[in-house]
C-alpha cells in the first residue's frame, strides 16, 4: 500500500500522520456518472454551522407532532407516547441483537415477547398472540387466512364476509384479498349495525363478519352478543377490528363479545409513534377455535428456557421475515408494565370523558353525527356549516392557522361533510378548551369573513393546493434548474 501523506511535504509542518492510500486508481469520474450527471460549476453556500442548524431547526417546527401540536386524528389514535418508553427500546440489549442469533443467546428478548402475549391474552381475554404482523392491516390478513383455513380444513363453503357501512376500509379491501364476496351491512339511525338486516343477510355461506367496537362513528356496538348467536348459529366466526381498542382498555374485552380473533394496532393503542409508514404491529389474538391456526413460529417456554415453536398445527405460515418489529414490542410491553391495571383503566376512562367533553362544548356549533354518549371519539357533521359556505375541509385547513393538525375529514362515509375528533387520553382540559374555541371561532367567521376560512391555512409556507390533481397527475419528473 502506498502512503498519502496529509501535509504538503513542501511545507514546514512537522507532522508525521498518514493515511493508506489504494494502489489501484479510481476510475474516471465520467466513467462511473454518466457526464449529463455532473456539473462543472457548483455554486455551494458558504455558511457558518449556525446558520445551518438555525434552517434546518426551523424547518423541524414547521412540522405537526404530537409533541408540538394538538393533533385530534380520529380513528389513528395520534397520542403522546412517553419517551421513557424510546429510551428503553434504545438499549443496547435491544438493538445490538439480530434474529439469526441462537436463541440460547436471546432469551431476554424471547422472555419479553413471551410476556407480552401473556399481559395481551390477559387484556383481551384471547388465548394467543402472535406478533408477526407489521401493521393492523396486515394483522387483519392474518386474521382472515386464518379464518379461511378454518373453514376449508372443516370442509364448510364459506364464501362471503359481512362488514359495516361505517367500516375502516382495510376491512373489505383484506376481505377481497383472501377471495371472499364482500356483504355491507347498514347501520341503524342510532350508528349501529341494524341486526333486522344482519338476520336477513347472514347464511350458511358467511366465513365472518368483521367489527369496529367501539365503531368508527365512536359508539359501542351494544347488540354485539345477539350479534354472536347470530353470525356462530350459521358457522361463522368474529373478527375484532383492534384500531379503537383505547376505550376498552380494564372495562371490557373482546373474548367477552364473542370475538374468535382479533387484531391490535401496538402502535395506536400500547405507546409507539406512528404515521408516515410505520414502524407498527399488528398484534393479532386468537380464542380457542383459532389458537392452531396463528402464523409460526410462536415463542414458547420449555421449563425455564424460552424457544422459537414451529410446530402449529394447522398454522397459516410466515407472514413476515423474523419475528414482527422487535423494538415496537419493547415499547409495548414497557407501556403495559408502567400503567398496570389501573392504569390502563384510566387510559379508557379518560379517553371517553374527553371526547364526550368535546361533544358536548361544541354540540350547539356543529351538528353532532349521532347525540347518544360516544366513547374515544365523536363523530361531528359540518352540513349546516356547509349550507354557509364553508366544508368540513375549509375548517380542517383552517385549524392548520391555530396551530391545529386537522382531524379526519369526510369519513366515516356514512356521515356527510364528517369531521371525526379523537382527543386521546393524553391531552389535557386547557389543549381541548383551546381547540373549543378555535372551532368556534371557525364557525363565527363563516358568517363575518368567508373568504379567510375558504383560502386557509395563511400561517404556513404551504397554502391551499389542489389536492385531486395532485393525487391524480402526480409530478415525480425531477427537472434540472435553469441554475
Amino acid at each position: 500500500m502506498e502512503k498519502l501523506q496529509i501535509f504538503d511535504k513542501n511545507s514546514n509542518s512537522k507532522n508525521t500522520n498518514y493515511i493508506n492510500q489504494p494502489d489501484t486508481p479510481l476510475a474516471e469520474l465520467d466513467k462511473v456518472i454518466p457526464k449529463s450527471c455532473l456539473r462543472e460549476n457548483l455554486p455551494l453556500p458558504n455558511l457558518g454551522e449556525l446558520e445551518v442548524i438555525r434552517h434546518y431547526t426551523s424547518l423541524s417546527s414547521s412540522n405537526f407532532s404530537v409533541d408540538s401540536n394538538f393533533y385530534p386524528l380520529g380513528s389513528c389514535t395520534m397520542k403522546y407516547n412517553p419517551k421513557l418508553n424510546e429510551y428503553l427500546a434504545s438499549l443496547a440489549g435491544f438493538t445490538d441483537i439480530h434474529p439469526y442469533q441462537n436463541a440460547d443467546c436471546i432469551q431476554g428478548a424471547l422472555e419479553l415477547i413471551y410476556n407480552l402475549s401473556q399481559a395481551l391474552s390477559v387484556i383481551t381475554g384471547m388465548k394467543r398472540f402472535t406478533f408477526q404482523p407489521s401493521s393492523g392491516a396486515q394483522g387483519e390478513l392474518a386474521g382472515l387466512l386464518m379464518i379461511r383455513k378454518f373453514h376449508r380444513i372443516n370442509n364448510n363453503q364459506k364464501t362471503k364476509v359481512i362488514i359495516p357501512d361505517s367500516a375502516h376500509g382495510t376491512n373489505p379491501a383484506t376481505a377481497s384479498m383472501c377471495g371472499y364476496q364482500v356483504l355491507t351491512v347498514e347501520s341503524t339511525k342510532d350508528g349501529l349495525v341494524n341486526i333486522n338486516r344482519l338476520k336477513e343477510i347472514v347464511d350458511d355461506k358467511v366465513a365472518a363478519i368483521m367489527l369496529t367496537n367501539p365503531n368508527t362513528l365512536g359508539l359501542f356496538e351494544e347488540n354485539i352478543l345477539e350479534i354472536r348467536d347470530i353470525v356462530h348459529k350459521k358457522g361463522g366466526l368474529l373478527y375484532y377490528d383492534g384500531a379503537n381498542f383505547n376505550p376498552l382498555l380494564g372495562v371490557t374485552n373482546p373474548s367477552l363479545m364473542g370475538f374468535d380473533v382479533i387484531h391490535l394496532n401496538l402502535h395506536k393503542t400500547f405507546s409507539t409513534p406512528h404515521g408516515c409508514g410505520g414502524p407498527g404491529a399488528g398484534a393479532v389474538g386468537a380464542g380457542d377455535t383459532l389458537e392452531d391456526f396463528l402464523p409460526f413460529p410462536l415463542i414458547d417456554k420449555r421449563g425455564d428456557k424460552f424457544y422459537l415453536n414451529y410446530q402449529v398445527k394447522n398454522s397459516i405460515g410466515r407472514l413476515k421475515g423474523f419475528y414482527g418489529n422487535f423494538l415496537v414490542l419493547v415499547r409495548a410491553y414497557a407501556y403495559i408494565l408502567r400503567l398496570g391495571e389501573q392504569g390502563l383503566l384510566r387510559v379508557a376512562q379518560v379517553s371517553t370523558l374527553n371526547a364526550n367533553y368535546i361533544k358536548e362544548k361544541l354540540k350547539n356549533q356543529y351538528e353532532v353525527a349521532y347525540p347518544k354518549r360516544c366513547l374515544h371519539e365523536v363523530v361531528f357533521s359540518c352540513q349546516k356549516q356547509k349550507e354557509r359556505g364553508a366544508s368540513s375541509l375549509d375548517i380542517a385547513k383552517r385549524l392548520i392557522d391555530f396551530g391545529i393538525h386537522p382531524p379526519t375529514m369526510y369519513f366515516p362515509l356514512i356521515v356527510a361533510e364528517a369531521l371525526m375528533i379523537e382527543p386521546t387520553e393524553t391531552e389535557s382540559k386547557q389543549a381541548l378548551d383551546y381547540f373549543i374555541k378555535a372551532m368556534r371561532d371557525i364557525d363565527k367567521e363563516i358568517d363575518q369573513d368567508l373568504a379567510k376560512v375558504k383560502t386557509a391555512p395563511h400561517s404556513v409556507s404551504v397554502k391551499r393546493i389542489d389536492e385531486v390533481k395532485a393525487a391524480r397527475f402526480p409530478n415525480l419528473k425531477w427537472e434540472k434548474s435553469g441554475d
